[in-house]
């Protein structure tokens, strides 16, 4: 029966850490990029603020012209704008006593899409 002797540690082989195949780091940059799309679905789920961003495509509005216009109360209103504010959908700029909304580039790209799927 043959013993096997002990390699010690410093004299086994150096072998490099196996690099992850291009196909795995495709696969983790769609997961990414579908992870990102999600995030920013949600932000667009509602019907109020999918009007916004459509009112918005058309130039900046302060938050009392947006209320008018989609018949809600200022704080109604004023919470679907932080959600929009929050997911880099819109941007605010204030002026006075007046806060001013537009659309950011992916806030025009959403309303480009949306404008697609409703005609």
């Amino acid at each position: 029966m043959a013993v096997a002797k002990a390699v010690p540690k410093s004299a086994a082989p150096k072998t490099a850490a196996p690099s992850r195949s291009k196909s795995v780091k495709a696969a983790d940059q769609r997961f990414q990029q579908a992870k990102r799309a999600s995030i920013l679905l949600k932000h667009v789920s509602d019907p109020t603020r999918l009007q916004v961003i459509l009112i918005l495509a058309e130039g900046e509005r302060h938050v009392g012209a947006l209320c008018a216009q989609l018949s809600q109360s200022q704080p109604a209103v004023s919470h679907h704008l932080a959600l929009l504010r929050h997911g880099n959908i819109i941007a605010p700029r204030r002026q006075g006593k007046n806060n001013f909304y537009s659309l950011t580039d992916t806030g025009s790209e959403l309303a480009r899409v949306v404008k697609n799927l409703i005609a």
